[in-house]
């Protein structure tokens, strides 16, 4: 197992009981995800705004996941695991509560560090635990339960929202991510704790910038990261305008409730075939139809009102699910295990780092346009960049 020994653990404890945990990552973010956006053009009165935000959010984001790796250094990954889940029922509880922006705006970027940490955690536990299976079972699996989460979680989101208010629905979340946490501590888990030494700040960021040029240094891993990188950034557009676009096409939020559902049945639907035929096929045709696909569903959006508007947001959901189970395989397929986790704090940027730069591209296309729907022009564009990417021989 990698690089980090495990002291105990449950005697049928596998790959797959990591993959499971995507119920409630799923069941959570979506409800977090249907109503976040909303909650934040509240505060700001500005879709414009709403991208800035998100992309200063979002650079917090990606230091802490180049910084994780020294955090793993002096904790075991399980404490971590322990701690990140109850500081996001803690922060989740309290964002339900009509609070201050400001201290929304705090409570909200000490979830996102918490956020940040249990999304690498799972898929590093996972390959911890893989044995024979392989991570593209174990991401489809992981992929499956997040999609069932989903589905009924907007619905679910939108219900509670419309009844009590837009933050009411984090109270769900918090609740969820509770599960989550009694869920794990049945797995009966348990790590050496390590000895914390002083830090000298300044080798800790030599250390961080030497791990990042060995990285990018390492075979297939640029485009592993581009591909990363293609992928979340078309997921932060989708969940950051297509909310705003709904509500802004005369819809109400239980239509957008239902278009956020619906557009979840083509990842529940592809998630096992698209495992069978990952195996058969390759990564590469898979990605490629996928980011082909929703730049082409990406220029109908820019110019489409009404109904049709609905249409495409719920049928770029199957491009997502052709991309979905592979999209991050690059990377386990291309490093030891001896080298996951300590390069996975770095090609985890390439999930946060969409969210930096996408939004304010988006944000200055409605600058520019002067309408929300001017932001599919650059999901339009990385689609075809991702497409060139992984057309190219290098």
């Amino acid at each position: 197992m990698a690089k980090d020994k495990y002291i105990s653990a449950r005697g049928s404890l596998s790959g797959f009981s990591f993959a499971n945990l995507g119920i409630f990552t799923g069941f959570a973010d979506g409800i977090y995800n249907a109503v976040y956006s909303l909650v934040i053009l509240e505060i700001f009165k500005s879709s414009a705004i709403v991208g800035i935000y998100v992309a200063i959010y979002s650079v917090f984001c990606v230091i802490v996941g180049l910084f994780a790796n020294e955090i793993f250094r002096m904790f075991s990954k399980v404490r971590v695991f322990y701690f990140a889940l109850l500081m996001l029922v803690a922060c989740y509880a309290m964002m339900g509560f009509s609070v201050l922006p400001r201290t929304f705006i705090v409570l909200d970027y000490t979830s996102g560090f918490a956020i940040t940490l249990t999304a690498m955690l799972i898929p590093l536990f996972m390959s911890d635990f893989s044995g024979n299976v392989g991570m593209a079972r174990l991401n489809s699996r992981y992929h499956l339960w997040v999609n069932v989460g989903a589905l009924i979680a907007p619905l679910l989101a939108v219900m509670v929202a419309t009844r009590f208010g837009n933050r009411s629905a984090f109270f769900l979340s918090a609740a969820i991510y509770m599960v989550a946490w009694v869920f794990f501590k049945f797995f009966r888990l348990r790590q050496e704790d390590k000895q914390i030494k002083p830090v000298n700040p300044r080798r800790t960021v030599r250390a961080l910038w030497r791990n990042a040029m060995a990285f990018f240094r390492t075979p297939g891993m640029l485009r592993a990261y581009a591909i990363n990188f293609g992928f979340y950034s078309l997921r932060a557009m989708r969940y950051l305008y297509v909310p705003i676009v709904v509500i802004e096409n005369g819809f109400s939020r239980d239509t957008l409730g239902w278009v956020l559902s619906i557009g979840i049945i083509p990842y529940l639907l592809l998630s096992d075939l698209m495992a069978r035929l990952v195996r058969r096929f390759g990564k590469k045709i898979w990605l490629v139809i996928g980011f082909g696909s929703f730049a082409a569903f990406s220029v109908w959006a820019t110019v489409a009102t009404g109904f049709p508007v609905l249409a495409i947001f719920v049928l770029w959901q199957i491009s997502g699910a052709l991309m979905e189970p592979v999209h991050d395989l690059m990377f386990f397929d291309n490093t030891k295990k001896s080298q996951q986790a300590r390069f996975y704090g770095v090609f985890r940027t390439s999930v946060n780092f969409p969210n930096v730069i996408a939004p304010v591209v988006g944000a200055a296309c409605i600058a520019f346009f002067g309408a929300t729907s001017a932001v599919w022009l650059v999901t339009f564009a990385i689609g075809v960049l991702s497409v060139g990417i992984l057309m190219s021989k290098k």
